[in-house]
């Protein structure tokens, strides 16, 4: 199985984009506010960052805790999530030993699955899937359910373009244009050397 791991914090510059992906992709919201996966300072500007996630416990503390079974144990460790099943107690946010477990007292608790859909979003690579025991493909398949909208596995996740990034055309067309304005600085180059060349033989003669 595969479970998410930040194995490369010393490279986050706190951008919050695992976060705002997690938010959009999994639970359809648009705070990281709302995501399985917090990112906070370390103690100070100077000391970096760190990821608040789920480290897919066995037996999941969360899971056991949980009056309704809404959150269940996961082959291999973490959890599946209910969220029909859900009566917002609390109680899960209370039994997690490393305060992963991020309680909105109007929805539902959020919890990371282990989804791997924060991952290609993280511009420095701090984070990954890592394999761990038992069969991936089984458990890709177990921690997507309940998730609406969530076909792909996550080895197959590709991100979205957003609507800001530049078209094919637009960066041909700057890459022509970049190649204009160097050419252009390089006959200026060119000339003002000719000239300073004229200049030396005028003042020798």
């Amino acid at each position: 199985m595969k479970v998410l791991r930040a194995t490369r914090m010393e490279r986050c510059i706190g951008c919050y984009s695992c976060s705002l992906a997690c938010a959009r992709l999994v639970h359809k919201r648009l705070s990281w506010q709302t995501a399985g996966i917090r990112i906070a300072s370390s103690g100070g500007l100077s000391t970096g960052f760190e990821a608040k996630v789920c480290l897919a416990c066995h037996p999941a503390p969360c899971a056991e805790a949980c009056p309704t079974g809404s959150l269940r144990q996961r082959k291999g460790g973490g959890i599946i999530q209910k969220r029909d099943l859900c009566i917002r107690c609390g109680a899960c946010q209370k039994a997690c030993p490393v305060d992963a477990v991020y309680l909105d007292e109007l929805t539902q608790p959020f919890i990371c699955l282990h989804c791997g859909q924060c991952v290609p979003f993280c511009p420095h690579s701090c984070l990954e899937m890592q394999d761990v025991t038992g069969d991936g493909r089984t458990v890709d398949k177990e921690m997507l359910e309940d998730v609406p909208g969530r076909a792909l596995a996550p080895t197959d996740v590709v991100p979205a373009p957003l609507e800001t990034d530049v078209t094919p055309q637009a960066a041909a067309g700057g890459a022509k244009s970049a190649e204009r304005v160097a050419h252009a600085g390089e006959e200026h180059m060119s000339g003002e050397q000719a000239d300073n060349e004229q200049a030396g033989k005028g003042a020798s003669s």
